[in-house]
């Protein structure tokens, strides 16, 4: 068995530093992007708690990156009750989990579905890298934690991913 120690120095660490991130296969950051008009914000309000309270976000690596509620608007024209909330995942495949999750599609999700809450649309989009003339400008803003492997009830069949009735990547 080869020692902690050893192993650190043989991945490139020298002694006294912080070991590399856990290697995981969910490592390609994915952003959920909910955006649409807001019917009833009471209900609203309420499917958002029952979210926080799952912590399924916590479960999964999942963050707001967005406030809901646009700064100011540079072009265009949006309805009084225009939001675009974008979460960020780990990666495509806990984005999946949360969707087809038992929780959020038995519990959560009807909460603003009967009757509709709002007019939204969710899509996914895969974080884009970063440009070479940005390296050491920003922030890395990686997954130091490894959330390749959530114990959350799914529902079957899956509502979204590779395995979804009539659905393929």
């Amino acid at each position: 068995m080869i020692s902690p120690v050893l192993l650190m120095l043989l991945q490139g660490v020298a002694a006294g530093e912080a070991p590399p991130p856990p290697q995981s296969t969910c490592d390609k950051p994915v952003y959920m992007v909910v955006e649409g008009v807001t019917l009833d914000r009471a209900r609203m309000g309420h499917y958002a708690a029952a979210i926080a309270k799952s912590k399924l976000y916590q479960k999964l690596g999942g963050y707001y990156v967005t406030s809901p509620r646009p700064v100011e608007v540079f072009e265009g024209e949006l309805p009084d009750d225009y939001v675009n909330l974008t979460v960020r995942f780990p990666c495509i495949e806990n984005a999946r989990i949360f969707w087809n999750s038992k929780v959020y599609q038995e519990t959560i999700r009807p909460i603003r579905l009967n009757p509709s809450a709002g007019d939204y649309r969710v899509t996914i989009y895969y974080e884009a890298p970063l440009r070479e003339d940005m390296v050491d400008r920003v922030g890395d803003a990686r997954f130091l934690a490894d959330f390749s492997e959530p114990d959350i009830p799914q529902v079957d069949p899956p509502v979204v991913g590779p395995d979804a009735p009539g659905e393929s990547e």
